[in-house]
């Protein structure tokens, strides 16, 4: 992991919209979501969601995927996993008990979830 493209993405995420679609976008998983419902979802106009996106795509932290008119989204979770090994690669000082009380705190959803669900989620 370059210590530019850390820079990069917490740069990208230092705002709130888009964080809030980074987040949204992860809690998403492998099925995404197109650029209309992410901007429904956090009442967020096209134009301004389309700067947004932009810009994580740009720090390598999102993907996309033409699906006919619209575009697909989706968390780039290679990038996301190197992020977080960034963070966590020379963690604790030598004691890795204390890594593994940041580790348990990270769950994944399981469930299938709706626009609905993400709104309730943010």
């Amino acid at each position: 992991m370059d210590t530019n493209f850390a820079l990069g993405a917490f740069g990208a995420l230092s705002q709130k919209t888009r964080l809030d679609v980074f987040r949204l976008l992860i809690k998403a998983g492998p099925d995404g979501m197109n650029s209309g419902e992410i901007g429904e979802v956090l009442g967020v106009r096209q134009n301004t969601m389309s700067a947004n996106l932009s810009v994580l795509l740009q720090a390598g932290l999102v993907k996309n995927e033409r699906e006919g008119r619209s575009i697909r989204y989706f968390a780039n979770m290679d990038r996301t996993r190197d992020l977080l090994t960034f963070l966590l690669a020379d963690c604790c000082g030598g004691h890795p008990d204390l890594c593994a009380q940041v580790m348990d705190i990270v769950t994944c959803q399981t469930e299938t979830t709706s626009i609905e669900d993400h709104r309730e989620g943010l």
